[in-house]
């Protein structure tokens, strides 16, 4: 840091110094420091209490305890020259204590901190004309777990910033504030700098934590979802095999679909299910478009009879616009309600021992068909 004279046209440097060389005290010096002008923080805070120690069954003590302005709890550390190693868990402690406190008890730790230093005003309407609303009742303090944490010292130990940064990817607003005394003469000057997040990518910093935050929750449910996908299908194989021996050899996966063959290649006896559907399916995808739609085009051609043998409509889906072709038998249903899995399962397994009866030959013919021609590629249309 330096001084700019004016008159000699040039910069002269300030002298770095420590709060101890100065004698300054955290308690005595820092944190008034802080209560008097929070600002320095870089944004306006309400201060609610000094040394606060209204944590039930512990004698222990947060430095400063403030309100921002959506009146969310802020729990400030304040350490000297150096944070020491345990400075996050403690904020972690103190703002998990904080968590419980309601806009009543807010109001009543804020009095008492007005009548202790004196101040005037009657805390539930300081804080409303803080928060810039017409009554206190208009919102709501310390809403689920919105606490914020603030640590401030000269030095910050790699235990701490590596915590700190590491806490960031779960959504918890933790900043770090490096405090730096120095000097001129007998002049003393306090600089605080916001060092994490750094104060110019700090929406930005925040906007990675929620990504990697919702990440870490979309793998969570992705993996819920697989073990119960897992289950579906066990049973569906476990009432198949009561009916047919058509998946004997199956497993079940954490797919949506599991299949069987039909005897001719690219071909398969398919069950499908979702959250909005299960299904009995031939699914048709050889590899080429062109081969596929011919296959399902001579398939097309018999749908009275194969309806027929069925016993009922099928759905027909060439999907023009993709690789692949569908006949299916579908309901609607959730395999991710255990409540609908009897009916489902059993619709299933009903409509597939019937599509494979009424397929199983045609199919067989159609094969030996297919094999002995050669198709040319179709124009449009690709994926599977």
């Amino acid at each position: 840091m330096f001084r700019i004279d004016k008159d000699d046209n040039s910069i002269k440097p300030l002298k770095a110094r420590s709060f101890s060389e100065l004698g300054f005290k955290e308690r005595q010096h820092l944190q008034e420091w802080i209560a008097k002008y929070p600002s320095c923080l870089g944004e306006d805070l309400l201060i609610i209490q000094k040394e606060f120690a209204g944590f039930s069954d512990t004698q222990e003590r947060l430095d400063l305890l403030a309100l921002d302005k959506k009146g969310r709890l802020v729990i400030i550390e304040n350490k000297l020259d150096d944070t020491g190693k345990d400075v996050t868990w403690q904020a972690m402690k103190y703002a998990s204590y904080c968590a419980s406190l309601k806009t009543e008890s807010i109001c009543g730790i804020y009095q008492d901190h007005l009548t202790k230093t004196g101040q005037p005003g009657t805390a539930s309407e300081l804080i409303a004309d803080f928060l810039e609303v017409a009554d206190l009742s208009e919102v709501t303090l310390n809403r689920g777990v919105s606490q914020r944490i603030m640590l401030i010292a000269a030095n910050f130990r790699k235990e701490v910033t590596s915590t700190v940064l590491w806490l960031m990817n779960f959504k918890l607003q933790v900043q770090c504030f490096k405090v730096t005394p120095w000097s001129m003469g007998d002049d003393l000057f306090l600089n605080v700098e916001q060092i994490i997040p750094v104060k110019d990518t700090q929406d930005f910093v925040i906007g990675l934590a929620d990504k990697a935050q919702d990440e870490v929750q979309t793998s969570s449910a992705e993996a819920a979802r697989n073990t119960i996908r897992r289950e579906f299908w066990g049973e569906v194989i476990r009432v198949m095999q009561t009916k047919s021996r058509l998946y004997d050899n199956i497993s079940a996966g954490v797919a949506n679909w599991i299949g069987a063959g039909s005897g001719m290649r690219g071909v398969g006896f398919n069950f499908a299910a979702a959250g909005k559907y299960g299904r009995a399916e031939i699914y048709i995808d050889r590899g080429e478009q062109a081969e596929n739609k011919y296959v399902f085009d001579q398939l097309f051609a018999q749908r009275e009879a194969l309806e027929a043998a069925f016993g009922g409509p099928l759905v027909w889906e060439r999907l023009d616009h993709r690789r692949a072709c569908r006949i299916k038998c579908e309901t609607e249903a959730d395999m991710f309600e255990r409540e609908d899995w009897p009916r489902m399962i059993e619709f299933m397994t009903d409509a597939m021992v019937r599509i494979e009866k009424a397929f199983r030959d045609p199919l067989q013919k159609l094969n030996a068909d297919v094999r002995s021609r050669t198709f040319e590629p179709e124009a449009g249309g690709d994926g599977s």
